[in-house]
């Protein structure tokens, strides 16, 4: 009776068991317990890789051995890629380390670099023997009959190692939600980038406008029409989404603006890369050296002061600038070095706003400072020189041979100068309660919500155009180093017209953790002997005392 009792007992566990099991098997939930939702992706990432057609196939090329940094990186890359497996099983993913075979690693570094995928040179030298690893942290994504590189590292050429590992796993889900949407998403909005006042030709913006290709369809847009057919050129501008003015030169007639004001007030987004002061560091080198800074009119004070903003007529000079190449020395003698040059303000960004989070120095060329108004447009500061800044007037003769001097320091306390600058709200026409040159169908006195960005120096889209071939942008030959300038107006372009909710994705805060370096350092000796001397220590004694324990109790 008490064996069958038993009998039964185990069976009903058994039962009991299986039917748990069967049960589980169709309910699965994952729950993330860390702090920060690291773990947790974002409903529009998400979406992106829910409905799949073919496979999407990643090739990482972070693998092998590498520094701690480096293997945090490689960890969150690879827990990243199994958040999006979670979603498909479309998603496929190769691991490859392109520097383990030896007798294939030069093509492959080769083959990689003229791809852009630019490595990553290590030096380490903890162990007093300086060391060199090259590390390639980028992937490819592949979806039918394309293919795109994912950046797995944000480089800064200001921040130390760790940082810049710690903002790139910040960064790692809207590197392969951005990676992603470029495949799969078919590109809805338009983008016009003026012409017909003086704006840079398209070989000097070829990059930026290579950068936002994947992304958006992108024409030209002349206002010349505008003086024969007003109404018109409103009407076919309003197709747009965004208008993109690049460094214009020339006056803006008030027709032009009425038709520019009345696309902000039906909601058309803008990015205006205006001056106040003509200078151009081209016209040094072609002029002996020197040139004269003067005011340009625009024919835009008005214009962008009804919105909040005021571009001044002055050139704001950094001491935390980005240097210029100079040959110093007569004749023969003379070399190329690097110099300081402080009309190139590096301006650092806003840390509390998508658009800038995270993002390396932009470099200007002759920029301005610009003031805020008070109205009813909310403004954010997005770029900003430092504190150790200075104010010059135009008209002012600029020389290259200043440059060898030593700057004043005590002179440059005009504090952080704004050079970029976000308006978001209801505009108020510039047009309101004024004598309109033309008469426009359905004037509107009051925008909806949209958004504009302003930006006092139309150098920072232009990039160098070397044997008739356009640069990197934001690529600076004298360290170098890439300038956040690329990102920075992709992330404006981004947010202006953000239909996917990927620029919120940037915002992800992640906090990591690090060993401190140098307490390892000063307590190495400490930790050596409590982890491996101290254990061994205590073991003897056990064994000592053990033994005398036992021949005490049977001799």
């Amino acid at each position: 009776m008490k064996k069958n009792k038993t009998l039964i007992y185990i069976l009903g566990i058994i039962v009991g068991l299986l039917a748990v099991n069967a049960i589980s098997s169709k309910f699965y939930g994952r729950f993330d317990l860390t702090k920060d939702k690291r773990y947790t992706l974002s409903d529009v990432s998400k979406n992106l890789v829910k409905n799949l057609d073919s496979p999407l196939i990643i090739d990482v090329f972070l693998e092998g051995e590498f520094p701690s940094e480096f293997r945090l990186l490689q960890t969150e890359v690879r827990q990243i890629i199994e958040e999006f497996q979670l979603q498909t099983s479309d998603i496929r993913v190769n691991y490859i380390d392109p520097i383990e075979n030896e007798s294939t690693r030069e093509r492959y570094i080769e083959e990689l670099t003229r791809a852009g995928l630019e490595p990553y040179v290590n030096t380490d030298n903890s162990t007093g023997k300086v060391t060199k690893e090259i590390i390639f942290p980028w992937a490819f994504a592949s979806y039918q009959d394309q293919t795109i590189k994912i950046p797995l590292l944000k480089r800064s050429i200001t921040k130390g190692l760790q940082e810049q590992i710690n903002n790139s796993v910040q960064g790692l889900e809207y590197a392969f939600a951005d990676g992603f949407s470029k495949l799969l998403k078919s590109k809805s909005k338009k983008i016009a980038i003026l012409k017909g006042n003086g704006e840079l030709d398209d070989i000097q913006i070829a990059d930026f406008l290579k950068t936002i290709q994947p992304y958006y369809n992108i024409a030209p847009f002349t206002l010349d029409s505008v003086s024969s057919n007003p109404q018109g050129t409103l009407n076919v501008l309003k197709q747009y989404d965004l208008i993109v003015a690049a460094k214009p030169t020339e006056a803006f007639s008030e027709n032009e603006k009425l038709v520019l004001d009345q696309y902000t007030m039906s909601g058309g987004k803008s990015l205006w890369l205006t001056e106040a002061v003509i200078m151009d560091k081209d016209s040094l080198y072609n002029d002996s050296g020197s040139s004269v800074s003067i005011m340009r009119d625009l024919n835009l004070n008005d214009f962008l002061f009804k919105y909040g903003v005021r571009v001044n007529p002055n050139l704001v000079k950094d001491l935390f600038s980005a240097p210029i190449m100079l040959a110093i020395g007569e004749g023969s003698q003379a070399q190329l070095q690097p110099i300081q040059w402080q009309y190139s303000p590096l301006a650092a960004s806003n840390p509390n706003h998508p658009v800038t989070k995270n993002l390396n120095l932009v470099k200007f060329d002759f920029a301005s400072p610009m003031d805020t108004l008070k109205n009813g447009i909310k403004k954010t500061i997005l770029l900003q020189s430092s504190p150790k800044s200075k104010l010059e007037g135009a008209p002012t003769s600029i020389s290259l041979a200043s440059v060898t001097k030593s700057p004043d320091e005590s002179t440059y306390i005009a504090g952080p100068q704004n050079l970029a600058i976000l308006l978001e709200g209801e505009f108020t026409s510039v047009y309101d309660k004024r004598v309109r040159p033309f008469k426009v169908n359905d004037y509107k006195a009051k925008s909806v919500p949209t958004k504009m960005v302003v930006i006092s120096d139309g150098d920072v889209v232009k990039n160098k155009v070397l044997r008739n071939r356009p640069q990197e942008l934001g690529f600076d030959e004298v360290t170098g180093k890439a300038f956040g300038n690329k990102e920075f107006l992709l992330n404006t372009i981004n947010y202006l017209l953000d239909d996917t909710g990927l620029i919120n994705i940037r915002a992800k805060e992640i906090s990591i953790a690090y060993l401190d370096s140098d307490k390892i350092k000063d307590n190495k000796g400490k930790w050596q002997f409590i982890n491996i001397a101290l254990p061994l220590l205590i073991l003897a004694m056990f064994g000592f005392a053990f033994n005398y324990l036992r021949k005490r109790k049977y001799t």
